[in-house]
């Protein structure tokens, strides 16, 4: 059965259906918990949460199609939470190590150049490059114009550029 089709199930109240939707997204939702949490404690507790939550507004969800969009952005937002609280930044390590190695910088100068940008632009580079979401895909989990989601994406490389720049590396983000 489509995930479409469950969604529906789900949000008419079949308790089943919500459970299998959840058992084909939840290892997605484990490796963007573990990549922002960096813990696996913390990651299984966020997986929890977010299966939660989504249960409790899942009638708020407009389209089916997006429901693992959504639910990926509500486990960002979660994660984002959590580390404001703990007062500390982690970042998409898989991200991270996927751009060191096409673009030969060292970890450490990607994980600074990430470190220094604005909330916004770290979700933007994590959602199209870790989650390989489509502009469509991401104007649709953020609720704006796939037009704001390109100037966006283009900001948020222009200033990743920037930064590894200012540290000595190259520029070919």
């Amino acid at each position: 059965m489509a995930i479409e089709q469950l969604v529906l199930k789900a949000k008419e109240g079949d308790d089943d259906a919500f459970l299998q939707i959840i058992g084909t997204v939840k290892i997605e939702l484990y490796k963007t918990a573990l990549a922002y949490l960096r813990n696996k404690e913390d990651a299984i507790e966020a997986i929890q949460e977010v299966t939660f939550r989504s249960y409790k507004g899942l009638k708020d969800l407009k389209d089916p199609s997006y429901f693992k969009t959504w639910l990926i952005r509500i486990m960002i937002n979660y994660c984002n939470d959590t580390l404001k609280m703990q007062k500390r930044m982690v970042l998409n390590e898989d991200l991270l190590l996927t751009m060191g190695k096409s673009e030969n910088y060292s970890l450490m100068e990607i994980q600074d150049a990430m470190q220094a940008l604005d909330e916004r632009s770290r979700e933007i580079l994590t959602l199209k490059y870790f989650h390989d979401l489509k502009i469509k895909d991401i104007a649709g989990t953020l609720d704006c114009p796939e037009g704001t989601v390109k100037t966006w994406l283009n900001k948020a490389l222009k200033s990743l550029r920037e930064k590894l720049e200012e540290k000595g590396g190259m520029s070919h983000v």
